[in-house]
């Protein structure tokens, strides 16, 4: 059982699952701020332009409630909502994957650093002989 839990240790504390934490925990807080955003913010804003209809309550009735049953409804506006949520959110990914794409470009294009520059083949093979030549006399 020590083996298996330094093992999960040494799993969890790696970098790239850190790293997928931290995302997985911002992404969980942004996809609230966006439903917020799009639920008190944007449909109220539609639903008063539209003529003061509330789209998170838009629903197309397909069977009235009766005494026995429920009213069977289609959830237009609920779906419209999720749907402006998931436009805002892929919205804001693709923004920030080209940001960082940007950044690794521009990164990539900046000049390396020169390397000191060595003596060219011909210059070490004349060396090379000239030192022979010393040997041999």
């Amino acid at each position: 059982m020590k083996k298996f839990l330094s093992e999960f240790k040494e799993f969890a504390l790696r970098g790239n699952v850190l790293d997928m934490a931290i995302g997985v925990v911002i992404g969980g807080a942004f996809g609230k701020i966006t439903t917020s955003l799009v639920n008190d913010v944007i449909m109220p804003l539609v639903g008063m332009l539209i003529g003061g209809i509330d789209l998170g309550q838009l629903d197309i009735v397909l069977k009235a409630a009766t005494a026995d049953t429920e009213a069977v409804t289609l959830g237009i506006g609920t779906f419209l909502t999720t749907i402006i949520d998931f436009i805002l959110v892929a919205l804001v990914i693709f923004l920030m994957i080209k940001a960082i794409n940007r950044f690794h470009k521009k990164k990539e294009e900046a000049p390396a650093p020169e390397e000191p520059k060595g003596p060219t083949s011909e210059e070490l093979l004349t060396e090379i002989r000239d030192l022979l030549k010393e040997k041999n006399q």
